[in-house]
């Protein structure tokens, strides 16, 4: 990869829920069997509240707007080796910025099928289980006030 397709260490993750406690939660197309809430990671010049409002519309058709809040939490996480080719030699730990929709209801969503395939409403406690990373279960478990 060149310098300029490197990606940043630096990524998002927005917890989607409803306003009664449901979890939005969405399988990746790789790894298999991988569910997550909204992830991404920051462009060149891209603030984390910028890169949050980008990644729900891209991988939900929502649209965030005013409603995003910043949790004002991040995480640092060990890079995978599967996908550290995708950054600078030598990068091997990843800043993530928590961020959540709170939505009225359940929205119908819109996935990109390049990166999910399908998507799930879960109750927090389903959700806490079905997550794949640990961030993403401590998010949901902050923003849905249980103990962690």
């Amino acid at each position: 990869m060149s310098p300029d397709t490197l990606k940043r260490p630096q990524s998002v993750l927005v917890v989607i829920c409803t306003r009664s406690g449901e979890f939005l939660l969405l399988k990746r197309t790789y790894p298999a069997d991988f569910w997550q809430s909204v992830t991404g990671s920051l462009d060149p010049g891209e603030s984390p509240r910028l890169t949050a409002a980008r990644e729900v519309h891209e991988e939900t058709g929502l649209r965030a707007g005013g409603a995003l809040i910043d949790l004002h939490r991040s995480a640092l996480f060990p890079i995978i080796a599967a996908w550290r080719k995708r950054y600078a030699p030598n990068v091997c730990f990843n800043r993530e910025y928590w961020f959540a929709l709170v939505l009225e209801s359940r929205r119908l969503i819109r996935l990109n099928p390049r990166e999910h395939l399908e998507y799930r409403w879960l109750p927090a406690p389903a959700a806490i289980q079905l997550v794949g990373s640990w961030t993403n279960r401590d998010a949901i478990r902050a923003l849905a006030g249980l103990p962690g």
